[in-house]
């Protein structure tokens, strides 16, 4: 333990005082930036062209004038009461409109009318093997 210990403590002690120390480190050690975007690894594919709008069929209106039907029952002014096709098909999308003052109606306490509402049309629409959505329009 004599002299190698004391020589290989040295190596890694501060420089003695006159010692040159290198000004720049070694390139392999300088740091990186901060941040550098990657080069993309592909590139990015053409847009999708738009798909031509599709036809409501009978089973859209079906569910359609079930949510009328359902909304009828709940209101005071029944003949107020439209639901349009947003998105017809197996994804389908449906607005339910009613007259301002049935909109608590239709809502019910804590959302739990439109609730169920909802889930009467996508079980409805669930038995046909597709998926359907409910928006109430305010």
């Amino acid at each position: 333990m004599g002299e190698d210990a004391g020589e290989e403590a040295g190596a890694y002690a501060p420089a003695e005082a006159g010692a040159e120390m290198p000004e720049q480190p070694d390139a392999a050690y300088s740091p990186a930036p901060a941040y550098e975007r990657p080069a993309p690894a592909y590139e990015r594919p053409a847009p999708r062209e738009a798909r031509p709008a599709r036809e409501a069929d009978a089973e859209d209106l079906r569910e359609r004038d079930l949510v009328v039907f359902m909304a009828r029952g709940l209101v005071d002014h029944p003949d107020d009461v439209s639901c349009e096709i947003l998105s017809p098909g197996p994804e389908a999308s449906f607005e339910l409109h009613v007259h301002p003052d049935d909109l608590g109606h239709v809502i019910g306490k804590q959302g739990r009318t439109a609730r169920s509402l909802r889930l009467a049309l996508g079980a409805a629409a669930a038995r046909l093997g597709r998926h359907a959505e409910l928006e109430i329009a305010d």
